[in-house]
């Protein structure tokens, strides 16, 4: 396993890369994972008996950008620190797959040519294509890429310097690597449309699973803090693009609403004045969880191509229905009407009126969570798993005839 971050870092990327570590390592699988060394030193040994190599990195201190402070990210290009700890670890393991999720992938790419080991890459976002890896510009779903247009889209969204080396990166790095990649695993269908994986390459939509929900961390003080009353959930990153401000703006306009509770880290200002929004910050996996099984229902309001959405699937598992966007890899999760509702992406009053129809109605709360849960059975390990083994078996083939 070959990914930019791992645990205890939170995010929904190393939650997927840490549980099919855990069961691959279970299926008797030999697994070992490198990764960037994270701010302070945090990243554990091992992980269910599999190694972790911590990697360096040069770019986070030559190209600093928004957002380095609590995490480094892997640039769209060669680092040389990575790719020099890299070629150790592989002369160590000596692995069949490298299995490599999103940019890090590029510091593997001066090592594909003399390595046996294939390569299998998952795509959990569009960073294959696009500098942002979001796939939205100036607030609308992006055409595609273009020369200059990337190029400014990157500098707003990162900063100047690394802007332009994300999306010169990207740009330039792209027909390398899909040289090189013997299998692509997007999360949805979504994503394979959107990064334009082509005929000729080796696909496999492969969507991203979840075991048993972590069990209740009922001493945490932090769940004193939720509302006394049942209440609305959104949790994942407080943005713009997952659609926050809009169901923000949404629910100001219902009638006599539950509470609102907002769980993630916060990039809007002000919203903690707005009436009935409580805005709680990051918290742990677990205690974000155990919130989740409280709630009402829960809401994902993303107005960017969601690439799969595991808030969604989460709140699947927990038995909760949710009010989610007609986009990207939601529709993949969310069956309109059955296992929750879906509406259209900026469209505040259909919005408004999923929110108001479901915090009113316990009977149809309580069908569509009982759908959801049947429904997350499909995204079982024992569902998904083995069809990550069976694209490992036809990347080495793959390998193998090259």
């Amino acid at each position: 396993m070959l990914a930019q971050s791992f645990a205890p870092i939170v995010g929904g990327e190393e939650r997927v890369v840490e549980d099919l570590t855990r069961e691959l390592s279970a299926r008797g699988h030999e697994v070992s994972v490198a990764t960037l060394q994270q701010p302070g030193d945090v990243t554990a040994a091992e992980v269910a008996g599999a190694p972790i190599h911590p990697l360096r990195s040069s770019s986070y201190r030559v190209v600093r950008g928004r957002g380095d402070t609590e995490r480094r990210h892997a640039p769209p290009v060669p680092d040389p620190e990575t790719v020099l700890d890299l070629s150790r670890v592989l002369r160590r393991e000596r692995p069949q797959i490298v299995h490599a999720h999103n940019w890090i992938v590029h510091s593997y790419l001066p090592l594909a040519r003399s390595s046996h080991s294939a390569l299998a890459l998952s795509l959990h976002d569009y960073g294959l294509i696009c500098a942002t890896r979001r796939l939205r510009r100036k607030n609308k779903v992006c055409s595609g890429p273009a020369p200059f247009k990337c190029q400014l889209c990157a500098a707003e969204h990162y900063g100047v310097t690394k802007g332009l080396v994300a999306a010169f990166g990207t740009r330039s790095q792209e027909s390398r690597l899909r040289r090189h990649v013997d299998v692509f695993l997007p999360v949805s269908s979504t994503v394979e449309e959107l990064c334009r994986i082509r005929e000729e390459e080796t696909s496999r939509v492969i969507p991203n699973f979840i075991g048993e929900l972590p069990p209740a961390p009922l001493d945490d003080p932090r769940l004193a803090e939720l509302p006394d009353e049942p209440f609305i959930l959104y949790f994942g990153d407080v943005t713009e693009d997952k659609g926050v401000w809009e169901l923000v703006e949404a629910y100001g306009t219902l009638q006599d609403p539950p509470p609102l509770v907002l769980i993630g880290r916060c990039y809007i200002d002000e919203l903690a004045q707005r009436p009935g929004v409580h805005v709680m910050g990051a918290w742990p996996h677990e205690v974000a969880i155990e919130a989740l099984r409280r709630s009402l229902f829960s809401v994902a309001p993303s107005v960017w191509p969601e690439p799969f959405g595991l808030v969604a699937l989460e709140a699947a598992a927990a038995g909760k229905p949710i009010v989610a966007t007609a986009m990207g890899g939601l529709r993949d999760i969310v069956v309109d009407g059955e296992t929750g509702l879906l509406v259209p992406a900026e469209d505040r009053e259909a919005l408004a009126a999923a929110l108001q129809r479901l915090a009113g109605d316990a009977q149809l709360r309580e069908r569509l969570g009982a759908a959801a849960r049947q429904r997350a059975g499909g995204f079982s390990p024992a569902a998904v798993v083995p069809q990550f083994e069976q694209a490992y078996e036809v990347a080495l083939a793959k390998h193998s005839a090259r």
